[in-house]
């Protein structure tokens, strides 16, 4: 019988340290940093350890993500630390190292609590009640896919600025009446709660704080401002268009169609007012989207529209299909709502998509129609009309008045079905 064989030593080791320094941590991270021949860290994170942590110290720069490689590199063979904000796993630099390192057993994590760890604990708020949205790095915006009546919010903070902009945003989403307190150097010994107030009263209430700090907000939505629901199909009006619009009740089929998951990114062709790709990404933080709008105005209304709505990292593109396609990632859905009659566009969206992708077009004219069903002819799938009437006064009575029907063509590309062939 072979011996056991020891645990391969880790190349990088990475430690989460508080706002309460050296003395927070346990014996095994101390000794990490202690025996370490290179320190990488922020310059607030480095000077918190004392003189026994004789490695060369090295500040990360900015951009921090693009040094990574370099950084390790330069140092292969030596004993690296580096130092993160509490729980380096979770939105820290654990992520970006995982991603370089790699392989198993390369990278040892050595966690401290987080700073929603400690802000769930002040607050009493149980953490799986509890959306976290990082401003880190991102703008503002992101929040506003978080806002509904009653919810509890924690905001990490990219600075001290950071709680005046939650207030800003709160008040223009029609969130004013929202419960605001931040929390300052939690874990250290200047840890400091602010007293609550409203997003409304936050500009008189408090000046900027502390750098090191996270938000705390309880969502109240005001009575007159637009209810925004979690699933597909919001409100026309929630949308700036110009016509140019995906109605409410054919988008919510069109969304359930599409399926999107975690991860997942979509082609939206045509993009008119963004509103498929925005709720594509509104479904899940982690869902990306691509929206191709040739129209310059249009294209600028897309990305009015995805920052109100809490989706500012649409990719945006400017120009036609199918020429701009090829700069496009691989998609794992495509909807193409627009441009369905331009030379090639629907097989080129076609011929995209890897093996269970999914693609979706939606049409009203009958020269596009006659391209859906030929699509169908040769590739399966599904055809439905979807009809959708409002009632509206007729003289003294109600009647109904006909949306124009739309007819959508939706298949899921497989492995055994070649293109072009009939099912």
């Amino acid at each position: 019988m072979n011996p056991a064989r020891p645990a391969p030593t880790a190349a990088v080791t990475v430690v989460g340290i508080g706002a309460d320094g050296w003395e927070g941590l346990t014996d095994a991270s101390r000794a990490a940093l202690s025996e370490a021949e290179v320190l990488i860290g922020g310059p607030r994170q480095l000077d918190l350890l004392p003189p026994r942590c004789a490695g060369e110290r090295i500040a990360w720069p900015s951009p921090l993500r693009p040094a990574v490689p370099g950084l390790l590199a330069a140092h292969a063979g030596r004993r690296i630390a580096v130092l993160a904000s509490g729980d380096p796993m979770f939105y820290g630099i654990g992520r970006a190292l995982a991603e370089e390192v790699g392989e198993a057993g390369a990278l040892r994590v050595m966690p401290h609590p987080s700073s929603v760890s400690y802000a769930a604990a002040r607050l009493g708020w149980p953490l799986e009640d509890v959306e976290v949205v990082t401003l880190v790095g991102r703008p503002a915006a992101r929040l506003a896919a978080a806002l509904y009546d009653g919810r509890r919010i924690l905001v990490l903070s990219a600075g001290a600025d950071t709680p005046g902009e939650v207030a800003a945003l709160l008040r223009d989403r029609g969130f004013g009446a929202s419960r605001m307190r931040v929390l300052e150097q939690l874990g250290g010994a200047r840890e400091h709660t602010t007293a609550e107030a409203t997003a409304d009263d936050w500009p008189d209430a408090r000046p900027p704080g502390d750098p090191l700090n996270i938000v705390a907000v309880t969502c109240r939505r005001a009575p007159d401002a637009p209810r925004l629901g979690a699933v597909p199909g919001l409100p026309d009006e929630a949308y700036e268009h110009d016509g140019q619009l995906t109605k409410r009740h054919v988008r919510a089929v069109t969304l359930g169609t599409l399926a999107p998951a975690p991860g997942e990114l979509l082609w939206d062709i045509g993009g008119g007012s963004g509103s498929i790709a925005i709720e594509w990404m509104r479904t899940h933080p982690s869902c990306r989207a691509v929206t191709v709008e040739r129209d310059p105005v249009r294209a600028a209304r897309i990305t009015r529209n995805a920052d109100r709505l809490g989706v500012p990292g649409l990719r945006v593109v400017t120009g036609a299909a199918p020429s701009v396609l090829a700069e496009l990632p691989p998609p794992d859905a495509v909807f193409i709502g627009g441009g369905l009659t331009g030379p090639g566009l629907l097989d080129a969206c076609w011929e995209a998509l890897p093996a269970g992708g999914r693609l979706v077009a939606n049409t009203v004219t009958l020269e596009s129609e006659a391209l859906l069903a030929d699509a169908h002819r040769r590739h399966g799938g599904e055809l439905v009309r979807l009809a959708v009437a409002h009632a509206v006064p007729v003289g003294g009575f109600t009647g109904w008045r006909q949306a124009m029907p739309v007819t959508q063509w939706a298949a899921q590309k497989t492995l055994d079905t070649p293109s072009g062939a009939n099912r």
